[in-house]
């Protein structure tokens, strides 16, 4: 039986203390759900109104082992299901057509083969969830050294004059962060897009605070709410899609295009291949946030396949049916005429209107709402990585930030509404590169110097003397820019290895698999160094 102190307070712990006693390693740092309503400060005021209404209050503190309640596998493969089931994944095949100029056949071989390779991080990710009890931005300590800013000390601690300076976690936090946003925000554009494509009357800007509205409410009250939620959501989306199948098979509208030969298809499968990737892959870096409370004796293996069951499927079938339904543009008037005029939406009302009347309307407002399925992760997660910056950014408990992530985001998708294809196209690029890096790095440390789970020391994760220094991490991050410099292929740059493939002045991406060799090598390298001075 564990010993509890509940005189925590989450406000007075410090990185290396904490007052909450186990009588062995398994609960070291774990912190009780009763302990955040302790006190008289805002901080425990807030959190007790919270408790009023079953808002979750944990936020980047650990789970208990006596917490880790949530037993239903189930509700792991559903989470992913549903969060992919949505209209943003259709999407992303559609751009295979107008973006990356590609046929059927090497589109579809593009998505089964990227999609395989991009949810590997993931499902790997997710068992650490009921082994730590540990959000994924904490394990990242693992890599990168301890958390945050150093404002996070107290004032004391800080030299005199001195302005606080940035660790290698609070860089991979700003990363996640830009991720969880952007990505919430190009998601919501989408979502806005189709409620226009059903109502001309609804301005873009409704759309966006609409589906952003019903995603806060959702993510607000936490983690068991998002899972019930997710469980439930991608029926209906999962049904619509197959009546779009169904009416767009019967339309006969189908072309099988030709797929390209030669410098230029080489260029335009690896572009689109980055776009897939950065996609599939984008959901690593909060892996292990939605396996928290799982038992910490659940199989790792059923958690894996579990995981991967629920992103491939949705994956595959959402993205292959949007490369079908686009090949019918390049023929097509009707459906041309909707893509230029309203985007996925105007696209997927040629499908569904002529023959669904008002049906297909109801439809389509349903895949707009899938947005929020979408969107739950970035914005519950959003929350951990700002936690994670500091200490003082701790002291405000996840619900509020959750609030401020959705701001945020509306204020970005409303000016980006009109630019829909550039912004999509340009930021999944910019998130693949990243999450190599973070990928190439952590995986790194992983099977070369822990060697699996047996190498990490749980008992270590608040304490920054006992915990990598990060200068390897910063190190390989760096050079892990510098590869996906190299190898990138957009618009407003073209890497010199990159420009290598492809047409002049086009080139073909190859910046994410470049990002990850040059970070994983590097870092190998420079961590041997690091382990030899420190000792850690």
């Amino acid at each position: 039986m564990m010993e509890k102190s509940f005189d925590y307070d989450v406000e007075r712990s410090s990185p290396e203390k904490t007052s909450y006693h186990v009588e062995d390693d398994s609960n070291v740092g774990a912190v009780p759900a009763e302990s955040f309503e302790i006190g008289d400060s805002p901080y425990a005021k807030l959190q007790r109104f919270a408790g009023r209404f079953n808002i979750e209050q944990r936020g980047i503190e650990r789970v208990p082992e006596n917490e880790r309640t949530d037993g239903t596998l189930v509700k792991v493969g559903t989470m992913w299901l549903a969060a992919n089931m949505v209209v943003s994944s259709f999407a992303i095949g559609a751009l295979a057509i107008p973006v990356f100029k590609l046929g059927f056949v090497d589109a579809i071989l593009t998505v089964l083969f990227i999609n395989l390779l991009a949810i590997q991080p993931v499902c790997f990710f997710s068992i650490f969830g009921p082994k730590f009890g540990l959000r994924q931005m904490v394990l990242s300590r693992f890599y990168f050294g301890f958390y945050g800013v150093k404002l996070s000390r107290s004032p004391e601690d800080m030299p005199q004059g001195k302005w606080p300076g940035l660790t290698p976690v609070a860089l991979v936090a700003v990363f996640n962060i830009l991720a969880c946003v952007g990505w919430s925000s190009v998601n919501v554009i989408v979502g806005a897009q189709l409620l226009n494509a059903v109502n001309n009357d609804v301005p873009g800007y409704a759309g966006i605070i609409i589906i952003a509205a019903c995603t806060f409410i959702v993510t607000c009250f936490g983690y068991k709410i998002v899972h019930a939620y997710e469980f439930w959501t991608w029926i209906p989306c999962f049904i619509i899609f197959l009546i779009v199948l169904g009416e767009f098979a019967h339309s006969g509208k189908f072309s099988n295009l030709p797929m390209g030969v030669g410098n230029s298809e080489a260029g335009s499968v690896l572009s689109f291949a980055a776009s897939v990737y950065g996609f599939g892959t984008g959901w690593t870096s909060y892996a292990a946030d939605y396996t928290v409370y799982q038992p910490a004796n659940t199989s790792p293996i059923k958690v894996y396949f579990w995981v991967f069951a629920g992103l491939i499927f949705p994956l595959l079938f959402t993205e292959m049916l949007g490369i079908a339904v686009m090949t019918a543009s390049m023929a097509t008037p009707s459906y041309a005429d909707g893509y230029e005029k309203s985007g996925i939406g105007g696209l997927l009302a040629a499908v569904l209107f002529p023959p669904l009347g008002r049906f297909g309307q109801f439809c389509l407002v349903i895949l707009a709402l899938s947005i929020i399925g979408n969107n739950c992760p970035n914005i519950y997660s959003v929350t951990f990585s700002l936690q994670v910056m500091g200490r003082w950014t701790q002291m405000i408990p996840r619900f509020v930030w959750t609030l401020v992530g959705t701001c945020v985001y509306i204020a970005i998708a409303i000016p980006g509404y009109s630019h829909f294809e550039s912004v999509l196209e340009n930021f999944m690029l910019v998130i693949g590169y990243w999450l190599a890096i973070y990928e190439g790095i952590s995986l790194s440390e992983h099977f070369v110097y822990k060697r699996g789970m047996a190498g990490y020391d749980i008992t270590i994760f608040e304490s920054p003397s006992k915990l990598p220094p990060g200068i390897a991490a910063i190190a390989a991050f760096c050079f892990g820019v510098f590869g996906a410099i190299m190898g990138m292929a957009q618009q407003w740059f073209v890497g010199p290895i990159g420009s290598k493939i492809g047409l002049p002045g086009y080139g073909g991406d190859i910046g994410f698999p470049l990002a990850f060799a040059f970070s994983s090598v590097s870092y190998c390298i420079f961590r041997f160094a690091e382990r030899k001075v420190f000792g850690r």
